[in-house]
């Protein structure tokens, strides 16, 4: 297997490295209580998902 004959320099290495960013997750509003939430997932501050109850939800006193 050929191995590289000449090193490459510190501006190409990092051309190479600068796509490596953290992306924020899409969200989007719940239909029943209007908190933002990932979509295709149940809403887990009201517990519905498509339109039904799924989830129950019980609160911390």
């Amino acid at each position: 297997m050929a191995n590289p004959t000449h090193r490459h320099t510190r501006t190409r290495r990092d051309k190479r490295r600068a796509n490596w960013k953290g992306q924020m997750p899409t969200l989007t509003a719940c239909p029943e209580c209007k908190e933002l939430k990932e979509p295709h997932r149940v809403c887990l501050s009201c517990g519905s998902y498509s339109g039904r109850k799924v989830l129950e939800i019980v609160e911390k006193e």
